[in-house]
C-alpha cells in the first residue's frame, strides 16, 4: 500500500479558517488503496520545514502534496515552480517578515515539482472541477514550504514525488461578490481526484 502525505496550513492573517487544511479533513482515509496521512503546518518560515521533514522521516511517504490557500483564485492551481526567495508582505504567525532572503542558503534558484501535474489537472477537469497550472507560488510561506520540500527530495532525503497545490477561499471568507470562492466539499473532491491521478501515474 502506498503512503500519501498531504499537508495544509493553520489560519493566518487574521482569518479564523484555512481551507487548505479544513478540506483535508474531508478526504477519505484511503484513496486507490493508498493510505492518506494529513498534517497541519504552521504558517511560520522555517518551522514549516522542520515539521514537514519530521513527518517525512516518520511516514516514508511515496507521494507528498502540500496545499495552501490562495485568495482570489477560482479553482485548484497546481504549482510548477518554487523559487529560493522569502519576501513577506505581512509577518508570519511568529512575527517573522523576511525581505529578499533565500529559503536555503546556497540553494539553487528554483526547483520544479516532481508530481505528475498534467495527469492530475486532466483528472480534475474530467470530473468537472476547475484546475490549472500556476508558475508562481509567491514568496510567502507557501513557496517557502514547496521549496523546502523539493530541496529535501533533491537531496535524497526521500524517494517520494512532491509538489504544491493552491486552493481558493471558502465562501465564509469572502466579503464581496467579486472575490472567487469554493466550498470545502468541492475543494476536497477535487483534491481527491488529483491524489487518485497522482497515485495511478506513479504505480
Amino acid at each position: 500500500m502506498k503512503n500519501i502525505l498531504i499537508t495544509g496550513f493553520e489560519p493566518f492573517g487574521g482569518e479564523k479558517i484555512n481551507p487548505s487544511y479544513e478540506a483535508l479533513k474531508l478526504l477519505p482515509e484511503t484513496i486507490s488503496t493508498a493510505k492518506i496521512n494529513i498534517l497541519c503546518l504552521p504558517v511560520v518560515f522555517g518551522k514549516n520545514g522542520v515539521l514537514l521533514e519530521q513527518s517525512i522521516d516518520e511516514l516514508d511517504p511515496d507521494i507528498i502534496i502540500c496545499v495552501g490557500q490562495a485568495g482570489g483564485r477560482s479553482g485548484l492551481t497546481f504549482e510548477k515552480i518554487a523559487i529560493n526567495c522569502q519576501n513577506a508582505s505581512v509577518p508570519d504567525n511568529d512575527g517573522n517578515q523576511p525581505h529578499d532572503e533565500p529559503v536555503i542558503e546556497q540553494g539553487p534558484a528554483a526547483y520544479f515539482a516532481t508530481l505528475p501535474l498534467s495527469q492530475m489537472i486532466a483528472a480534475c477537469k474530467k470530473a468537472g472541477f476547475k484546475a490549472e497550472f500556476s508558475y508562481h507560488a509567491g514568496t510567502y510561506v507557501c513557496n517557502d514550504t514547496m521549496y523546502r520540500l523539493l530541496h529535501l527530495l533533491a537531496s535524497g532525503a526521500s524517494k517520494a514525488r512532491g509538489g504544491f497545490i493552491h486552493v481558493p477561499f471558502v465562501p465564509e471568507q469572502v466579503h464581496d461578490k467579486k472575490t472567487s470562492s469554493q466550498s470545502l466539499e468541492e475543494t476536497a473532491k477535487c483534491l481527491e481526484c488529483a491524489i487518485k491521478a497522482a497515485i495511478e501515474a506513479t504505480n
